[in-house]
Protein backbone atom coordinates (compact mmCIF):
# COMPACT_ATOMS: atom_id res chain seq x y z
CA UNK A 1 0.00 0.00 0.00
CA UNK A 2 1.36 2.85 -1.06
CA UNK A 3 2.07 6.23 1.62
CA UNK A 4 -0.67 8.27 0.22
CA UNK A 5 -2.94 5.72 1.58
CA UNK A 6 -1.52 5.26 4.80
CA UNK A 7 -1.50 8.28 5.92
CA UNK A 8 -5.27 8.64 5.74
CA UNK A 9 -5.77 5.52 7.39
CA UNK A 10 -3.66 6.20 10.13
CA UNK A 11 -5.52 9.25 10.61
CA UNK A 12 -8.80 7.44 10.58
CA UNK A 13 -7.21 4.98 13.40
CA UNK A 14 -6.96 7.95 15.41
CA UNK A 15 -9.99 8.81 15.56
CA UNK A 16 -12.85 8.35 18.33
CA UNK A 17 -15.14 5.96 17.52
CA UNK A 18 -18.26 7.97 16.61
CA UNK A 19 -16.09 9.86 13.81
CA UNK A 20 -14.86 6.52 12.18
CA UNK A 21 -18.20 5.43 12.16
CA UNK A 22 -18.96 8.71 10.16
CA UNK A 23 -15.83 8.64 8.01
CA UNK A 24 -17.09 4.65 7.23
CA UNK A 25 -20.16 6.11 6.11
CA UNK A 26 -19.18 8.84 3.60
CA UNK A 27 -16.18 6.80 2.64
CA UNK A 28 -19.08 4.13 1.62
CA UNK A 29 -21.24 6.56 0.37
CA UNK A 30 -18.77 8.42 -1.97
CA UNK A 31 -17.39 4.79 -3.79
CA UNK A 32 -20.45 2.34 -3.89
CA UNK A 33 -20.38 3.55 -7.84
CA UNK A 34 -17.11 2.63 -8.53
CA UNK A 35 -16.34 0.05 -11.18
CA UNK A 36 -14.15 -2.71 -9.51
CA UNK A 37 -13.04 -6.37 -11.13
CA UNK A 38 -14.97 -9.48 -9.38
CA UNK A 39 -12.91 -10.72 -6.68
CA UNK A 40 -10.94 -14.11 -7.80
CA UNK A 41 -11.53 -17.54 -5.86
CA UNK A 42 -8.02 -17.08 -4.67
CA UNK A 43 -8.77 -13.77 -3.16
CA UNK A 44 -12.43 -14.53 -1.77
CA UNK A 45 -10.25 -17.93 0.03
CA UNK A 46 -7.78 -15.46 1.12
CA UNK A 47 -10.13 -13.11 2.36
CA UNK A 48 -12.50 -15.96 4.22
CA UNK A 49 -9.27 -17.21 6.22
CA UNK A 50 -8.52 -14.10 7.23
CA UNK A 51 -11.92 -13.33 8.68
CA UNK A 52 -11.79 -16.84 10.18
CA UNK A 53 -8.37 -16.58 11.77
CA UNK A 54 -9.62 -12.94 13.25
CA UNK A 55 -12.71 -14.79 14.99
CA UNK A 56 -10.38 -17.50 16.15
CA UNK A 57 -8.49 -14.65 18.32
CA UNK A 58 -11.31 -13.54 19.34
CA UNK A 59 -12.66 -16.13 20.41
CA UNK A 60 -9.73 -17.58 22.14
CA UNK A 61 -9.08 -13.73 23.59
CA UNK A 62 -12.68 -13.78 25.09
CA UNK A 63 -11.85 -17.67 26.77
CA UNK A 64 -9.26 -16.80 28.29
CA UNK A 65 -10.74 -12.79 30.03
CA UNK A 66 -13.30 -15.44 31.05
CA UNK A 67 -10.87 -17.97 32.60
CA UNK A 68 -9.85 -14.80 35.08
Amino acid sequence: MSTNAQQPLASFDALPEVAKFEVAVEILRRTKDFELPPLTDDELVANAEAIFLELDQREMNDELSESR
